[in-house]
């Protein structure tokens, strides 16, 4: 191996300064709240999972202050968290209905779609997928166990629920499924688990299926949040520190200050509340004019780059072919 290939020499310091400033540099930017609007979403049924906290809690809220009927799902009810969102919704007369859903289960999943169709009289017009889990620490101590729950959840959930929802949508010919990924989708940090992992399947799926719902009057959206003040953090300490507990030692030791700084506490002073905003105002665009990605942040948007070539690439090798018409629908829209 020659000089200028091997790889850069890092102290402890350095590894464990440039472990601690991922947070920092995820939600880097001013603590301001995105310009407020007003869409209008009155008669739009919209059902979104992960509803316990987060862009799901405060997006249920807002939907329903805009008009919407919501469905608000979330697994292991009765819980506090619903309990609490019901008296939001009582006392601000809000029209969101709480159903259980577990990403985790077709039939929950199946169960809750459906309930949310009979409801609402028929297709859903829009579905966020939402719920998501994270954990941190290097990739080799990622056990199998972890890694698939990770897939199952933040992947597989998401397919789940579009699956049950896209045959009355197909029908109906119109419809618009959400997708949260996270910038986290176009690049990585090291020391961040399986999360960008996870989050890079979401976005080829969640493209290709916009291509192929465009003949059915169908939009997708892959919504790309920077690091906000969420309980994602929290939960994915939950998850990271007994997965680091039956690691080994020799594998914690090859990678010290990423093993150090695994356990986090992250997302800045950024306001959550541009999230769902921002999902509003793309719920009420016009069918057939919605962005594929709709980054969001206040701060630095490392993915937009990315995003572009992306696009092009896509067109420069399909625009010709008999999917051409599609790729160009899709990736031309802003």
């Amino acid at each position: 191996m020659t000089e200028h290939s091997q790889m850069p020499s890092f102290n402890r310091r350095q590894l464990l300064a440039a472990t601690a400033a991922t947070g920092a540099a995820l939600s880097a930017g001013p603590a301001r709240a995105v310009a407020e609007s007003k869409p209008d979403l009155t008669g739009k049924s919209i059902l979104i999972t992960g509803c316990s906290s987060g862009f799901g809690n405060l997006g249920a809220v807002l939907y329903a202050q805009l008009g919407a009927k919501v469905f608000a799902t979330m697994r292991n009810l009765p819980r506090a968290e619903g309990t609490a969102l019901a008296k939001t919704a009582k006392a601000g007369k809000l029209d969101i209905t709480i159903l259980e859903l577990d990403v985790l289960s077709d039939e929950s999943v199946e169960t809750a779609v459906a309930e949310a169709e009979r409801l609402s009289g028929g297709a859903l017009d829009v579905v966020i997928n939402n719920a998501g889990i994270g954990t941190g620490a290097p990739v080799e101590l990622q056990d199998i166990e972890t890694m698939q729950l990770l897939f199952n959840t933040n992947v597989m959930g998401y397919q789940r629920v579009a699956r049950a929802a896209l045959p009355k949508m197909r029908a109906k010919k119109s419809g618009l499924i959400v997708n949260v990924s996270s910038q986290l989708g176009r690049v990585m940090v090291p020391g961040m688990g399986l999360y960008s992992s996870t989050k890079f399947a979401v976005e080829s799926m969640s493209e290709q299926m916009a291509y192929e719902l465009v003949p059915h009057g169908v939009d997708v959206t892959i919504v790309q949040p920077g690091g906000f003040p969420t309980k994602i953090w929290d939960n994915g300490n939950k998850l990271t520190a007994p997965m680091l507990e039956k690691a080994s030692d020799e594998r914690k030791a090859a990678y010290p200050a990423l093993v150090a700084g695994a356990l986090r506490d992250g997302g800045g002073s950024s306001d959550p509340m541009d999230v769902p905003r921002a999902i509003a105002r793309t719920i009420a665009m016009a069918p057939g004019t919605r962005p594929l990605r709709l980054p969001v942040h206040p701060g630095a948007k490392p993915q937009e780059a990315i995003n572009t070539v992306s696009a092009q690439t896509q067109v420069a090798m399909l625009g010709n072919s008999p999917f051409g018409p599609w790729v160009k629908d899709v990736n031309g829209r802003s």
